[in-house]
């Protein structure tokens, strides 16, 4: 085939041709000049940015007859050997391809050889990612002491998946995404020199889709160029991309704005019909939600637009919208690409999405109150508090009427209901509990917490905040620090536990519970009510009655008048 695509055309026969990356070519350029060339060296970075156009111009550079230049002159026989790649002292492999052991062992082998055309040998390893842990292995020690005649260039996306063995031994250079403006730049210098007329904003469109790749963005400009008809327009790149347009964009965010929900959703399906993929559009309406709200907080910052470009329906779209509104928009907007990513019928979700939007928005714009209103309603909610305050402190009392009369004497406090309930059903366990039953309890509890996570994560926080106290054959009394985590194990987890108690312990297949400022109380009424009850019977009764209870270990056994 005579023709070649522009990438293929138009790719850097020279360091100053690489767009974007002058933080390396210059540093490649002094290197060349100097003749401080590393003996390896790992390009790496997004696709399309010029890793590999720059192995082969410094392949060239060094083996040119005019060296040491800085850039190769292209014209001497070696720098056109290796252009077309004749010369077989510049090996280029591909990992991806080529990635077994036996690969690197013959690079091993062959790498002791002198050049036979040209001074230097330089291999090219593109992908160098793809290639196995042996291979890895293989090529470290050639890595890191080759020859003097060769050199070694690694290209790759993924430099994290590379081992730090092999990075450790390279002069590493990271590779940036090329800016959108350095690549329209680029594409107005090759239409010029192949005389095609194109519109800036189709130019623009382009580079947007290109994602930061020189060589995308060469691949779309060449499409593109052909479905055209005289000159290279927008609706051409929108056409070939797939992309939709901002006046489509705007039109469609003004419907949600003013809450049309109809219009909306006919220029969605327009946009549907016309062949417009909706995780495109999606993505899409993400950006240009992104960049109304960046214009809207920095319109300094215009050059960091990435769908948008600023015009007068732009500037009074970014005027009217609200920054929180987008902020919510962006967060559902991303949600619905998740889910569209995975669905059998992405337009549905798409036009959820749509419908979400439309109900923040109404949500947003519903009348507040006026600021006096607010005012007037928090000294209202104060006072109110204080009153209550006052009442819960007992200095004030409400008549039948609702007016303050004299402060009240104070009234002791009663216990609640729940409470008394406790601890009469705390002292009936009491009467039976012992303590190797309590020690059967504790050293299974372990289980017992282990048990209900697994069941129940909710009931398992609960309950961290209990520790069993008693336990008689049947029934286990459970201490809680917190009343809030007390109440929702006796009522909301009470199953649970009783079921898990059951499958651990058997017997004691029910609980009780009571606060531990409560167990400490009912404890001493319990032995205080036990020695009354026995002091007939003598104070070996009452001993025997403790030991029971507590253990040996907790009694002191003391003589008293």
């Amino acid at each position: 085939m005579g023709y070649q695509a522009l990438y293929r055309v138009w790719r850097p026969q020279q360091l100053r041709d690489v767009v974007g990356q002058e933080h390396i070519t210059k540093t490649l350029q002094n290197a060349l000049l100097q003749q401080k060339l590393s003996h390896a060296y790992l390009f790496s970075g997004p696709r399309g940015t010029g890793k590999t156009s720059a192995a082969k111009i410094i392949a060239k550079a060094i083996n040119c007859e005019q060296a040491p230049v800085a850039e190769p002159c292209n014209e001497c026989s070696a720098c056109r050997g290796i252009t077309s790649g004749a010369i077989v002292d510049v090996i280029e492999i591909d990992a991806a391809s080529n990635n077994g052991v036996d690969e690197i062992r013959d690079i091993r082998d062959k790498v002791k050889f002198a050049p036979s055309e040209v001074r230097y040998k330089v291999y090219i390893i593109d992908e160098v990612h793809m290639l196995s842990t042996g291979a890895f292995n293989a090529l470290l020690k050639t890595l890191e002491e080759p020859p003097s005649h060769v050199l070694f260039i690694l290209a790759t996306t993924e430099p994290h998946k590379i081992p730090l063995t092999i990075i450790s031994r390279c002069q590493r250079f990271d590779f940036k995404r090329i800016t959108n403006q350095a690549i329209v730049s680029r594409m107005k210098y090759i239409l010029t020199h192949d005389d095609v007329m194109a519109e800036d904003d189709a130019l623009f469109m382009i580079a947007r889709a290109a994602e930061g790749g020189m060589r995308d963005a060469l691949s779309l400009l060449d499409q593109a160029i052909s479905f055209a008809e005289e000159s290279l327009t927008l609706e051409d790149v929108l056409a070939v991309t797939g992309a939709v347009s901002q006046r489509a964009l705007t039109d469609v965010v003004s419907s949600i704005q003013s809450g049309d929900t109809v219009r909306a959703l006919e220029q969605l399906e327009r946009l549907l019909q016309d062949g417009k993929d909706p995780l495109r559009f999606v993505e899409d309406l993400i950006y240009y939600f992104r960049d109304v709200l960046l214009y809207k907080n920095a319109p300094q910052a215009e050059e960091l637009l990435e769908r948008a470009k600023v015009d007068d329906s732009f500037k009074e779209l970014t005027t009217n919208v609200d920054s929180f509104w987008l902020y919510g928009a962006i967060e559902s907007l991303n949600a619905s690409q998740q889910e569209m990513k995975w669905s059998a019928h992405p337009k549905i979700f798409l036009e959820l999405a749509l419908l979400k939007l439309m109900n923040q928005q109404r949500k947003h714009d519903l009348p507040q109150v006026a600021s006096s209103e607010v005012e007037q309603l928090k000294s209202s909610i104060q006072s109110l508090e204080k009153k209550l305050a006052d009442i819960q402190s007992g200095n004030v009392a409400i008549t039948s009427k609702g007016e303050p009369q004299a402060p009240l004497q104070r009234r002791p406090k009663r216990a609640p209901v729940q409470g008394r309930a406790s601890t009469g059903k705390v002292k009936e366990t009491l009467k039976e509990a012992d303590k190797k039953n309590l020690q059967v309890v504790t050293s299974r509890w372990g289980d017992v917490m282990e048990r209900i996570k697994s069941q129940s994560v909710p009931a398992h926080a609960w309950l961290s905040d209990c520790k069993p106290v008693a336990s008689s054959h049947t029934t286990v009394v459970l201490a809680f620090q917190n009343e809030m985590h007390r109440d929702m194990m006796d009522t909301k987890f009470r199953d649970v536990l009783e079921g898990i108690l059951r499958e651990n312990l058997s017997d004691q297949s029910t609980f009780v519970t009571l606060l531990q400022s409560q167990w400490e109380n009912v404890k001493e009424e319990f032995v205080s009510e036990q020695r009354g009850s026995v002091k007939e019977e003598g104070n070996d009764s009452l001993i025997e009655e403790a030991v029971k209870l507590v253990g040996e270990d907790l009694i002191e056994i003391t003589d008293g008048q």
